[in-house]
């Protein structure tokens, strides 16, 4: 097992959510949060001089609930959301997703083991307890997708996702890595998926480092292979920053 490198003040982190911090579960509202995982955050967060923040696919809201107390620097949404300090704000503007939405509710009518999550810019197509349904789900959302301008399908792991250009975790990176306290810093991104990808060459570009989380092809330059050996090696970094000071 390859040895992750040590984390220190110098670093920025951010982290992926679900497959990361969290085992995926069949639903989204069904993943469970390791009860040392928020304060193991929590720490990192203040040793990191407040240079952690969580990049996800959810939305703000579930965020926030899967972790209270704790309200980090979040960018939601693949990035769509932004939140620094106590400010939410957009990073793109909301497409109008009614035809997509449609489609999709449609198809999970006569499907039960698909799942359609509505997001503020974005609409998911779950459908991993019903995987052999893969290609229809695609090419239904390819289909609806051609009656809305500057949107793209994003493809993880049981999912296909309609949403805006543009906004990715990689940009969402960039840009929290030009405010406090995340400038200056050497960028370190935790993820599991394809959708995590942007993040990593976010990261390495800036002289920094990527994890992936599990197996498949990544240009992450670090791999560790499961979400409970993550939240180890988080953990350990805790206890390391905690007695240097």
């Amino acid at each position: 097992m390859q040895r992750l490198p040590l984390l220190t003040t110098a670093h920025a982190l951010f982290l992926d959510f679900d497959g990361t911090l969290t085992e995926l579960a069949p639903r989204p509202e069904a993943v469970r949060v390791a009860s040392g995982l928020p304060p193991t955050l929590a720490s990192l967060h203040t040793h990191l001089g407040g240079a952690l923040a969580i990049v996800t696919g959810r939305p703000e809201a579930d965020i926030d609930r899967f972790l209270a107390p704790l309200r980090l620097p979040l960018a939601s949404e693949h990035g769509a959301q932004y939140r620094l300090g106590n400010t939410s704000v957009p990073a793109v503007s909301a497409p109008d997703l009614g035809f997509v939405l449609q489609a999709a509710q449609s198809l999970a009518a006569r499907h039960p083991g698909l799942l359609v999550e509505t997001k503020r810019v974005s609409v998911a197509l779950h459908y991993r307890q019903a995987p052999q349904l893969e290609a229809l789900c695609h090419d239904t959302l390819a289909r609806a997708m051609r009656h809305v301008e500057g949107v793209e399908l994003l493809c993880g792991k049981c999912v296909f996702e309609v949403k805006p250009c543009g906004a990715h975790k990689g940009q969402a990176i960039a840009d929290f890595m030009t405010q406090a306290p995340f400038a200056g810093r050497i960028p370190v991104f935790v993820g599991d998926d394809v959708t995590d990808e942007t993040g990593f060459a976010a990261v390495q570009a800036r002289g920094g480092w990527g994890i992936k989380v599990g197996e498949g092809p990544t240009m992450a330059q670090h791999r560790c292979m499961t979400s409970a050996a993550l939240r180890g090696w988080l953990s350990s970094a805790r206890t390391t920053l905690e007695r240097e000071r």
